[in-house]
């Protein structure tokens, strides 16, 4: 998966000119409730405006609210203008990237202004990754690193007519050993299912059902 397969493309983000005020942009926030705002000269990327960024300037700004909130304009205090993405990144490098920030610009090209990923959303995929959104029976358990044991896994699980929700795998080192978190629907079946995982030789670490 890419980071444009999550990409809020241009026309659904919301922006802010580069000339408009911090108190025009803390109106949007407020009114959209996000926390940041991508700020524009046309098509042009420029950077971003926070909420966190807006307080902390005025901090530090020396000026009465009324005027810093009237006279400031969002070019003055955007950030990460030089850090964007281009698209075609792989998903999972943007989770370390929007750790600690709301939202990165996406450009095209060209340079220009293309859309935003959000926290929120690369949260979301993550959350879909583990099954998260749907009910059914967590069960974590080791396998050995040898050829085909994830084949035999799903043959098992194909035997018991195992609807599988989801399965993330973890530990990619050099141990003989993974850890595997695997959701299935819950079935009357499962006790004999997890018999027949540690007769084939998986350890089963725990069951959770959602």
């Amino acid at each position: 998966m890419f980071v444009k397969s999550v990409m809020i493309p241009k026309y659904s983000s919301y922006t802010i000119d580069h000339d408009s005020s911090i108190k025009e942009a803390l109106e949007k926030l407020e009114e959209h409730h996000i926390d940041g705002l991508p700020v524009l000269d046309g098509d042009n990327y420029l950077g971003v405006v926070t909420r966190y960024r807006i307080y902390e300037n005025f901090f530090n700004a020396g000026q009465t609210k009324e005027d810093y909130l009237q006279n400031t304009k969002v070019k003055d205090i955007a950030t990460h203008k030089d850090q964007y993405l281009k698209g075609n990144e792989i998903f999972e490098k943007t989770l370390l990237s929007l750790k600690d920030f709301p939202l990165l610009a996406v450009l095209d090209e060209k340079q220009k202004f293309a859309g935003i990923v959000t926290r929120f959303d690369v949260l979301n995929q993550f959350q879909s990754a583990f099954g998260m959104d749907k009910p059914g029976v967590r069960i974590a358990f080791t396998a050995s690193e040898t050829e085909g044991r994830l084949a035999r896994l799903s043959e098992i699980a194909h035997q018991f007519h195992e609807y599988i929700i989801s399965i993330v795998t973890f530990d990619e080192t050099d141990k003989l050993v993974r850890r595997i978190v695997m959701k299935i629907e819950k079935k009357d079946n499962i006790q004999k299912f997890i018999e027949k995982l540690e007769a084939s030789g998986f350890r089963i670490l725990d069951v959770h059902e959602d």
